[in-house]
């Protein structure tokens, strides 16, 4: 086969010059040089992350796992993370993607004022834990929590049990009557 192209060379027969022949290896030479470019910049930045990456870096793993590095072992390429006050995990370096930086919080003037004006705000009330003590205010027609005879709209210790024995007992003959009837519950 290269006897045929010598031959037709020297022959004279020649194409003439086409600018498309010319054109696909320039396209690729130019796709090869930015592949390799982006490799070595890609290489650069993880070269430049592995220098950041020291004992006491907060990090995160290629799988979302965050920790602060406790060890680096370059030459087995292990790194020990604190997960959490006394929990680690033993991870590849090259899991590490990528290094946590916390940003500093400034605080401004103004929000440190406003933050004060709240807590000058609270009076030192418990905050209750439960909706039982928060006021109720009656709807026309009805009375408090809709028990009979509350008028105040607040629900005293008392009513709060009534009513919580009334939802339980009423949640419990629902779940009886719903395991008994196949049509409401389809996985009995």
């Amino acid at each position: 086969m290269l006897a045929h192209v010598v031959a037709q060379t020297t022959s004279g027969d020649a194409p003439p010059f086409d600018i498309f022949s010319l054109l696909l290896p320039l396209a690729l030479a130019f796709l090869i040089f930015t592949m390799f470019r982006r490799q070595r910049k890609t290489q650069q930045q993880v070269k430049e992350m592995r220098t950041q990456m020291e004992p006491g870096t907060e990090v995160m793993t290629q799988f979302g796992l965050y920790g602060t590095i406790v060890s680096i072992d370059q030459e087995n390429n292990k790194a020990v993370l604190e997960l959490s006050p006394g929990n680690t995990a033993t991870v590849h370096t090259q899991a590490l993607s990528k290094v946590v930086t916390q940003e500093p919080t400034v605080a401004h003037d103004a929000d440190a004022t406003a933050d004060r004006g709240d807590l000058d705000a609270y009076d030192g009330a418990a905050v209750p834990d439960d909706a039982s003590s928060l006021d109720r205010t009656p709807t026309a027609g009805s009375t408090a929590a809709g028990t009979p005879g509350a008028v105040s709209g607040v629900e005293t210790p008392e009513e709060t049990l009534e009513r919580l024995d009334r939802e339980q007992s009423t949640r419990e003959n629902r779940d009886a009557r719903d395991a008994r009837d196949p049509k409401v519950n389809p996985d009995n």
